[in-house]
């Protein structure tokens, strides 16, 4: 097995995704979130501060929706294989306060082909509560 392959499945990024917004380790200006597999799910976790906000102590939407997006793709990324974002489509359902913890799940719903089709949720850990959820199509890379 290759040792981008064998990284991958150990949870690590790879060299050519060091960078990434919401997960690379090598971005200072990332979110810094660690994706797992546990079981069938993808997990994270991620606490917004100031640098996140869009307004009034709120945490941005483009920042809810990359975290969702990247739960997602990192699902197919821990199984060994590279996708991208063919289609994504999410739903807000309560604001995200700075400073409140979240934890982020991804699971693969259906996969015919090359196409993954997935859900992402944002969870408040204080109540479980729902804050976002999404809904995507990945394209797995050949």
């Amino acid at each position: 097995m290759d040792q981008d392959l064998a990284n991958k499945r150990a949870g690590q990024l790879a060299s050519g995704s060091n960078q990434c917004f919401v997960c690379g380790p090598a971005n200072p200006k990332g979110l810094g979130v660690t994706f797992q597999l546990d079981g069938d799910v993808c997990r994270g976790e991620f606490t917004p501060g100031p640098d996140h906000m869009g307004y009034d102590q709120v945490t941005h939407g483009g920042i809810v929706f990359s975290l969702l997006d990247d739960v997602m793709a990192n699902w197919v990324w821990l199984q060994g294989e590279r996708c991208f974002t063919a289609r994504a489509d999410i739903r807000y359902r309560s604001e995200l306060p700075v400073g409140t913890p979240t934890r982020l799940e991804g699971r693969c719903v259906k996969r015919k082909g090359r196409l993954a089709q997935m859900t992402g949720l944002l969870i408040r850990q204080a109540d479980d509560f729902v804050v976002a959820q999404a809904s995507g199509a990945f394209m797995i890379a050949q």
